[in-house]
This record gives structure tokens, sequence and C-alpha cells, in this order.
């Protein structure tokens, strides 16, 4: 059974950064492309950031675009978000899941809060 556990978000002021890890176990990790999530409060969660299954290609959604960063290390089955810039709108529960086909069990996710 794949398990999903995200990790490293808090509260940050606007313009900080963060970092995100999503361990992934119960799976080859490594041949699916992978993408991080985001819900907020009352809204649909929204694909913002996917990776290939290498790493080489990523591409990101335009309200994120430029400030955010997605990799991935498959040796550690970890995939990271790097977040600059945040804004207040940045703010949501994030999770990461596969990009394609039917995704696994989502996981806990991790609180991002933006605030002065």
């Amino acid at each position: 059974q794949v398990q999903l556990v995200e990790s490293g978000g808090g509260l940050v002021q606007p313009g900080g950064p963060l970092r995100l890890s999503c361990a992934a176990s119960g799976t080859t990790f490594s041949i699916y492309v992978m993408g991080w999530y985001r819900q907020a409060p009352g809204k649909q969660r929204e694909l913002v950031a996917h990776v290939s299954s290498s790493g080489a290609i990523t591409d990101y959604a335009a309200s994120v675009k430029g400030r955010f960063t997605i990799s991935r290390n498959n040796a550690k089955r970890t995939l990271y978000l790097q977040m600059n810039s945040l804004k207040p709108e940045d703010m949501a529960v994030y999770y990461c899941n596969k990009k394609d086909g039917t995704l696994w069990a989502w996981g806990q996710g991790t609180q991002v809060s933006v605030s002065s």
C-alpha cells in the first residue's frame, strides 16, 4: 500500500520561503510523474507543479511559476517543493501524489500559512 507523508509546512511571513518534502513508500516511486497539489479553504484541490520521473522536466501553474521549484530524489523516494516569495494566496494544505492515472490515497498534507 502506498503511503505519502508530507512535511515542512508552517507559518511564514509574506515574501518568505518554505521547503516542503513528501516521502513515498510502498511504490516504485521513480517511474511516476509526481506532482504537488494544494487545497485552500472552500476551494478545489489544484495541481501547482509536476516533475517527470527522472526529474529533468518540470512544469508549474501560472500562479506559482518563477517562485516555486519542484524536485525529486528517487533514491530517497522523496519529492520536494521549494517555495519562495510566498503570498497570502499561497496559503493552503499542500499534498503530493502522482500527476496522472489513478491517484494514490492522499496523505495528511502539510499546512502552509502566510501571514504577517
